[in-house]
């Protein structure tokens, strides 16, 4: 996710309390030294005593450290947020929010816990105010920058526009993309689930039929891989959901959901053919299907879409970089 950096909101007041006094008292001493040898030394080592117990004392007013990354987040990007909470064990699991929204938060070893915000094209560019709460509450404002997206216009042939999709479709893609499972399988960048050229890329905006979608936003990558060719898992996971064109699902066509865990999934779409079931674990780069043209598709590709606590990120960043 690019450069990161901790952030600390009362760390740097521990050095500037410390020292500040001691070269204060270094200057009132000399005059004393002489004299009295013992008085400087005993001042220095009572303050150093008493500046001590009052850290310990006051352990609940130090901060949590926090890291953010990407450090310049653009819309359709997945912000992830490391926490490094004070005390190292905290008694309760750190609290992320962003808006109205709370966002899971996972421990992730080496004493540090992660949270994934995603973003959105349909949502506005600007500042993002990130709420962390350990034994404090820190805010951190974080300015997600504007994209530009593409606008495609599309023309389904008749049978294909007059299809609106099965309640029971939407219901279980639906309950898919809102899966967060506590286990994490993937510890590398993502794989091209397929090795045909990318044809639309995330985020475009599209008119169907001469019509803008208002709410729309291109959900995914498309891969104009040959009919037929294969679809790989890029990323290990659990197969979660089997949606079938003969089952009703007339939009999605043959599907196949892959829950990468904590949050974070895969959906292929407009399927030939599916090669696994529902329960089935798959490794990086195993043959779960292949490229179609089932549901509303306008011919032979394959639809990646990666979702991230429900919504539709670009899946890009997680397959050039290890997002951890």
């Amino acid at each position: 996710m690019g450069h990161h950096h901790f952030y600390s909101n009362s760390r740097m007041w521990f050095l500037t309390v410390i020292s500040q006094p001691i070269t204060q008292l270094k200057q009132t001493s000399f005059r004393v030294i002489n004299s009295q040898p013992f008085t400087r030394q005993w001042m220095l080592g009572f303050l150093l005593l008493s500046l001590m117990w009052a850290l310990l004392a006051g352990q609940s007013t130090w901060a949590a450290q926090i890291r953010l990354s990407p450090t310049k987040p653009r819309l359709g990007d997945t912000l992830s947020v490391v926490i490094k909470p004070f005390p190292a064990q905290p008694s309760q699991p750190p609290v992320v929010q962003s808006g109205q929204k709370t966002y899971p938060v996972f421990s992730v070893g080496a004493g540090l816990w992660r949270s994934f915000i995603p973003t959105t094209p349909l949502e506005r560019p600007g500042v993002r105010r990130i709420t962390v709460t350990t034994n404090e509450t820190q805010i951190f404002p974080v300015q997600v920058g504007n994209r530009s997206f593409p606008v495609q216009r599309i023309w389904l042939p008749p049978a294909k526009e007059s299809l609106a999709g099965t309640d029971a479709e939407f219901d279980q893609v639906d309950a898919f993309k809102q899966l967060v499972t506590p286990q994490k399988f993937w510890n590398r960048s993502f794989l091209a689930p397929n090795a045909g050229p990318v044809t639309t890329g995330y985020g475009v905006r599209r008119y169907y039929n001469g019509k803008f979608a208002e709410d729309y936003y291109h959900r995914g990558i498309d891969y104009g891989g040959a009919y037929g060719s294969p679809v790989i898992a890029p990323a290990p996971g659990r197969v979660r959901l089997i949606g079938r064109e003969s089952k009703g699902f007339q939009i999605h066509g043959n599907t196949i959901g892959i829950d990468h865990g904590q949050g974070v999934a895969s959906i292929f779409i407009h399927l030939s053919r599916i090669n696994v079931n529902e329960g089935d674990f798959v490794q990086t780069g195993q043959v779960i299907g292949a490229v179609g043209s089932t549901g509303t598709a306008t011919g032979p590709h394959l639809h990646w879409g990666l979702y991230v606590n429900g919504q539709s990120v670009d899946p890009y960043p997680w397959r050039t970089q290890t997002i951890e």
